[in-house]
């Protein structure tokens, strides 16, 4: 009987932490003494605000504003980040002197329009959130630092172009698909953060604001436009995880240097028409310092290798991190009141001043092979092996001012220009001229052609420049494969931890294509060297031999597999 009433007691005991829960101290559980300390820290938190003008409640797992018994209109920064708010509060949008508010990792679904009566906020962090839009009020505060990454927008309002003090916007991973124009309005903008949204283009607009730090990775964008070389004053440009196409992946690859350099030779190309033969009028230039270049300066591809940079028009250049763009066009620091009127004719002189040094350059070069008397006959295609001595540097200087084009092969043409001048029989140079610039375009057609050939064959889409592309040999592999499969038994490709191949395995690459070529019949005379797509140096070449492996007839490779 007295174990069952003690066990009976027992019962009665245990039943009563459930009934009398709240009347009883002594009876509470430990994580009510855990809610009483948080409630005793919130207080506690709120009392240091009204002292100290700084409101910090966050990681509190918040859902409503907690503050209001107590006066915080003096309150000059807000932390509610890491909570479970649903709006922002409407007391913390009385907080006039407010400067900086977090708002965080919450569950916030609009901002509400009496956020406008924070004239002085300048700092707005709302990431992390569930924001479907931006409301046209927003941009009406003196915000200098706006963060709205990780939401759900789509579209940024145009009226962002009135928050001319903001410094630094953050908008990345969202669902935008387009940035309005009217961002380039943001002249004091210098940070901007668009990673991980749904873009396809940039907008040109942002060439011309001041930015160090630019951040589009994780989009679909395909091309940056050639006048970002504007962007004088960035220092990170950021674009990985992108179908880039202009510039190609293996120059974004080698930073800002190359990407910058490449955007200025773009802005060279469509400004100069290469087809046109007019010379370009020397009325209103005048002639430059006196003659002291040497022949390292007419000849640079002499002393790079294959690996120091991006090629140039014609392949012969290569551009390294130390060298000087062709195109001279500024990518240095200057002042932000220039005007873009001011900025064009500036580029514009700079060109006419590059061609001009080109001329001399090229008298340059003249001039110290006439002390030597001798001529490298593969420069020259027809003329005298040496220049006659006497002949006055006008004469020299004239002869190489004739001859100046706007093409890549200016040089080659000039002197077997001089070289015909200095014959006692009378010549022609506007001929001259006309059959170089005909030499030309045969190149040119005949490299669409390459292109043309590769990309209905193989149905892929190249990059502007072809050179580059085949430099690695892999679409050459590939289109022998295609001719006739396991043709190239084994292919060097890129990979994702690897994009760029060694100088070795591009070479055995090359050297696997021009082997299979020769086995399916390609004649030795139409065979390329090398070095023709290794260096860039022979696209003509490499032309002939895509051209003279197509030709073959269907059954021709058949039988070689059969012997």
């Amino acid at each position: 009987m007295k174990m069952a009433s003690s066990q009976g007691g027992v019962g009665a005991v245990t039943a009563l932490p459930n009934h009398h829960l709240s009347n009883g101290p002594h009876w509470n559980p430990g994580i009510n003494q855990h809610q009483l300390h948080t409630a005793r820290s919130l207080d506690r938190a709120l009392e240091d605000a009204v002292c100290s003008g700084t409101l910090n409640l966050s990681g509190r797992k918040l859902r409503d504003y907690p503050g209001l018994c107590y006066d915080l209109t003096d309150t000059t920064q807000a932390d509610l980040s890491k909570n479970r708010l649903t709006e922002i509060p409407p007391e913390v949008c009385l907080f006039a002197p407010l400067e900086s508010l977090n708002l965080y990792h919450n569950c916030i679904k609009c901002i509400p329009e009496t956020i406008i009566n924070l004239q002085m906020l300048t700092y707005l962090n709302i990431s992390r959130n569930l924001l479907s839009t931006l409301p046209k009020y927003l941009f009406s505060l003196p915000l200098k630092v706006l963060v709205v990454s990780n939401n759900k927008l789509v579209s940024i309002p145009e009226e962002i172009g009135k928050a001319k003090e903001l410094m630094e916007l953050d908008i990345s991973c969202n669902e935008i698909q387009v940035l309005p124009p009217q961002v380039g309005r943001l002249q004091a903008l210098r940070e901007l953060n668009i990673r991980r949204n749904c873009l396809h283009m940039l907008p040109e607009e942002l060439a011309d604001l001041p930015l160090t730090r630019l951040d589009f990775s994780c989009n679909k964008i395909t091309e940056i436009p050639p006048v970002y070389r504007r962007l004088r004053q960035l220092q990170h440009i950021i674009l990985d995880n992108n179908p880039m196409q202009s510039p190609p992946a293996q120059i974004c690859l080698k930073g800002k240097v190359h990407i910058f350099k490449y955007l200025n030779i773009q802005t060279c190309r469509l400004n100069k028409k290469p087809d046109s033969l007019d010379l370009p009028s020397l009325g209103k230039r005048c002639l430059p310092q006196p003659l002291t270049d040497s022949m390292e300066d007419f000849y640079p591809s002499k002393n790079h290798g294959p690996d120091s940079g991006i090629g140039s028009d014609n392949g012969d250049k290569r551009l390294s991190t130390t060298e000087v763009s062709d195109c001279h066009v500024p990518v240095a620091c200057s002042s932000d009141k220039d005007q873009l009127a001011e900025e064009e004719e500036e580029e514009e002189e700079e060109e006419e001043l590059k061609e001009v040094l080109d001329l001399r350059k090229i008298a340059v070069q003249l001039l110290q092979q006439e002390q030597q008397n001798s001529l490298d006959s593969e420069l020259i295609s027809a003329g005298p092996r040496g220049i006659p001595r006497g002949i006055p540097r006008s004469l020299l200087f004239e002869s190489c001012v004739i001859s100046v084009c706007h093409t890549l092969y200016a040089s080659l043409y000039v002197v077997a220009a001089f070289c015909r001048s200095s014959r006692q029989e009378p010549s022609d140079p506007s001929f001259t001229m006309r059959r170089k610039m005909e030499h030309l375009r045969e190149e040119m057609e005949q490299v669409g052609l390459l292109r043309q050939n590769l990309e209905s064959r193989l149905k892929v889409l190249l990059p502007d420049d072809v050179g580059a592309a085949l430099m690695d040999g892999v679409v050459l592999c590939h289109l022998a494969n295609h001719i006739r499969p396991r043709s190239v038994a084994s292919i060097h490709v890129p990979s994702p931890a690897v994009p760029k191949l060694s100088m070795a395995k591009c070479r055995r690459n090359v050297e696997n294509f021009l082997d299979a070529c020769k086995k399916l019949g390609v004649p030795q005379d139409k065979l390329c060297l090398p070095h023709h797509i290794l260096e860039e140096r022979g696209l003509v070449k490499v032309g002939m031999t895509v051209q003279a492996l197509l030709d073959l007839p269907a059954s021709k490779p058949t039988q070689l597999s059969a012997v």
